[in-house]
């Protein structure tokens, strides 16, 4: 008889992943307006309250990598939503650009410690033979959140005020907390030898060298798909086609909606190649046509192709990242992806951003559309599928 995937721990975890995404993207895209307009900082200075929330982020990615196991992932699951939900409620506290940064970087820090654990907590309630399944319709609440976050965020910006969107996050972050705080999560068992590894102050306590591949396929991906969240507001008023732009995540989160049960489904039976390359050509194919755009029906078919790409390639990307390590190195070999992942997405903008002062929006558009075709390039150089070593050293209490 198969396992059920869709069990209470699963759609529990899932859930409040989709929460901690959903707040990280609908902060992120508004940040930079309120800075500007209500602290009266420079755009500049905007900026860097935008991406200091990434350096948090990349903070406690390698610090928790490192710990989740020691400590406990559900002692680091728990006390990061709490830190989560404080550091949020700060941003109604904050009187100037400097303070606001100092929030971001620790909500930031927050956000990372939270979503490390999830990442690594998920994969006890998911089958092993369902493992891509699995992962990809856990990952889809990520990519549903990176759509529906940025579209809410917006909406809510324009409707009501920046105090009402975080006593709406202080609200969705709390009822998230309480759920981790209600479902059962286990701990990994470790031997001495495992527990003085993870102790040492080697790299090796720090990256999982055998997701480095994936990791760095994963910062360009990132860099790649940071050009849409960072410009593409901007891109759609040179265009004026504002309105339809509101739809553009509401394609992408309708086509990875439909999209992500299939891809996870064809890694289990055929394999990662078959989703990774399609992910690399879709969001090549969606990156050229939104540099082509002239109207919303083309405007929002790259946003079709776009979640093709991108949104199969961030859950597949962890699939294949779970499928190189043992169980006891999951935790750092998924922090090591994120770091690659976050990475792209905290750079992009600056790198694009510089390079917009000689480029128009299309251009830049058509550079990044290279970047996927670098990532397939080398994916099949180096990349050699391994057979997944999870059970045999997964034991928890």
């Amino acid at each position: 008889m198969e396992e059920k995937l869709f069990n209470k721990g699963f759609i529990a975890v899932t859930s409040i992943n989709f929460i901690v995404y959903l707040v990280y993207y609908l902060m992120m895209v508004i940040i930079a307006v309120i800075a500007h307009e209500e602290l009266h900082a420079s755009f500049g200075q905007a900026g860097v309250a935008s991406g200091i929330y990434i350096i948090g982020t990349l903070g406690a990615r390698l610090i928790v990598g490192k710990e989740l196991e020691l400590v406990g992932r559900r002692q680091i699951a728990r006390w990061g939503a709490v830190f989560y939900l404080v550091t949020t409620i700060a941003y109604l506290f904050v009187p100037n650009i400097l303070v606001l940064d100092t929030v971001r970087l620790l909500n930031g820090f927050a956000y990372g410690m939270t979503s490390t654990a999830l990442n690594a907590i998920v994969t006890d309630f998911i089958p092993d033979n369902r493992r891509g399944e699995g992962i990809n319709y856990y990952g889809l609440s990520t990519s549903l959140a990176a759509a529906i976050g940025p579209f809410v965020g917006l909406m809510l910006l324009n409707a009501t005020s920046f105090h009402f969107i975080v006593l709406l996050s202080v609200a969705l972050i709390a009822a998230a907390m309480v759920a981790l705080f209600m479902i059962k999560i286990t701990n990994v068992t470790l031997t001495d030898a495992h527990r003085q590894a993870l102790k040492s102050w080697q790299i090796s306590s720090f990256v999982e060298y055998k997701v480095g591949l994936i990791a760095l396929i994963g910062f360009l991906m990132g860099l790649s798909y940071s050009s849409v969240l960072a410009f593409l507001a901007s891109y759609a008023e040179s265009l004026n086609l504002v309105a339809v732009s509101s739809f553009f995540f509401v394609v992408y989160a309708g086509i990875v909606t439909i999209t992500r049960p299939m891809s996870g489904r064809i890694f289990d039976r055929f394999g990662e190649n078959m989703v990774m390359y399609p992910s690399y050509i879709f969001l090549t194919i969606g990156l050229i046509i939104l540099g082509l755009t002239h109207d919303g029906v083309t405007l929002l078919l790259s946003g079709a192709f776009i979640g093709l790409g991108y949104g199969t390639f961030m859950s597949n990307g962890q699939a294949v990242t779970l499928k190189l390590v043992s169980a006891r190195r999951i935790g750092i070999a998924l922090s090591t992806y994120f770091i690659g992942l976050d990475l792209g997405l905290g750079v992009g903008p600056y790198a694009f951003g510089a390079l917009h002062a000689y480029v128009p929006f299309r251009d830049l558009y058509f550079i990044a559309a290279i970047i996927p075709l670098i990532s397939a390039i080398l994916y099949y150089l180096f990349y050699r599928p391994a057979k997944r070593q999870i059970a045999a050293d997964g034991l928890v209490n």
